[in-house]
This record gives C-alpha cells, structure tokens and sequence, in this order.
C-alpha cells in the first residue's frame, strides 16, 4: 500500500539518509519491489518530472541492498506524484534563447562524502533537458563542488546549441553564448579569470572544460 499522507515535496531536506548496517541483506521480495519502484520513477523523471530528479538519484544508489527506510524514501516520492498528478511542461510558441540553471551541495552524500550537482535547461518557456548525480570525485570546498557543476552543465549546453543549430532556421537562432546562471561567484570567479590559481591548482584537468567555453564565448555565467 502506498503512503497517503499528503507530499508537498518529494523528499525531506534534513533527512541523514544513510546505507544498509554491514552485514544487512535485503530480502528478495524487498529488493524486487525497490528496484521495479525505482524504476518507473526514473523514466518518469526522464520524460516529464524535472522536479524528483534529485529524489530519484538518491533514492537510486541503494537498487542493490535497499532498507525498510529507504522503501519509505520511494514511497515519499510516490505520494509526491500522485499528489501533485496535474504538474506539467508547457511550451508555449514563443523561441526564447537557450539558458539553463547549475548548483550543488557539498559533501551531501554521508557514506562518500562525495557532492551532488544539478542541471537544467529550458527552451522557451519550458524545461527541455534536466539532470542530478552524484560527482565522481570529492569536492574540498563548495567553490569546486559547484565548479565541477558548471562545467557538467556546459557540457550539456554545447550539445544542446549544438543540436538547435542542426535544426533551427538561421531566423530562429539564439545568441553564440548560452548563459548559465550560478549562485557562487568563487566558481564563476574561476571559470572567468584564469589566473586565479590558488583554489584550483589540484583540481583535474576535465573540469577546466567550462574555463575554456567561457573564454571562448561559447558559455556566460550569470
């Protein structure tokens, strides 16, 4: 039986979600039942639900030995839909440019410490394309953790100018630059001036991919 309280979020910002004792092996019944849940929340989010994205990305890292406690997690989630059924992407006629959105906590993830970022992109009036994972590597501060965000981010937003290109009329183009808008200025501070060293020196190569964009004129952080 799914929960019936009423959801007005999809999970609980204070929640320590925390994985299986050592030693715990989920029952098979619960294991199935989590892993097909979790299952067609992710192609909801996919298709149509930008808002459980980070809900669903959590709630994914236990598919192999989930708990009690976090089939209560994806019962949250259920109820959230099924309460908030008539949410819905609308696209007006109307082309506005390309923009998309980036933040990240840091260190959210209690077992890796690792930070998860986010990403979404709209066309328009709606939202075209959208994503939450969880970083490969951890973060030394909130200024690489959102860093590394921006740069997943303008990696989506080169593919999706891309593609536009490939199928917009010359008329319907946007500009050259797609703005990202960040809410730390220390990230954006990196990605603009590439002399400012001292808090980036140890970070890998690949994530210097959104320093480049910048100064090419391909991403502006806003």
């Amino acid at each position: 039986m799914w929960e019936q309280k009423v959801r007005t979020t999809p999970m609980d910002s204070s929640a320590k979600i925390q994985p299986a004792e050592e030693g715990y092996i989920a029952p098979d019944e619960l294991r199935t039942k989590y892993q097909s849940a979790v299952g067609s929340l992710m192609y909801a989010m996919l298709g149509t639900r930008p808002d459980i994205a980070y809900s669903v990305s959590v709630v994914s890292r236990f598919c192999a030995n989930p708990t009690e406690e976090h089939w209560k997690l994806v019962e949250r989630i259920m109820a959230y839909l099924r309460h908030t059924i008539q949410f819905e992407l609308v696209y007006h006629g109307d082309l506005q440019p390309l923009s998309g959105y980036t933040d990240a906590d840091w260190a959210g993830d209690i077992e890796t410490r690792r930070s998860t970022s986010g990403w979404v992109f709209s066309l328009g009036s709606g939202a075209i394309s959208w994503s939450s994972k969880r970083q490969t590597r951890v973060a030394l501060s909130t200024v690489e953790a959102e860093y590394m965000g921006e740069t997943q981010a303008a990696k989506e937003a080169i593919w999706l100018k891309s593609l536009l290109d490939q199928i917009l009329p010359d008329s319907e183009k946007g500009p050259q630059a797609t703005i990202i808008h960040c809410d730390n200025q220390g990230a954006m501070a990196l990605a603009k001036n590439p002399a400012f060293h001292s808090r980036s020196k140890h970070f890998s190569v690949d994530v210097h991919f959104i320093r480049e964009r910048v100064q090419e004129g391909d991403i502006e952080l806003h």
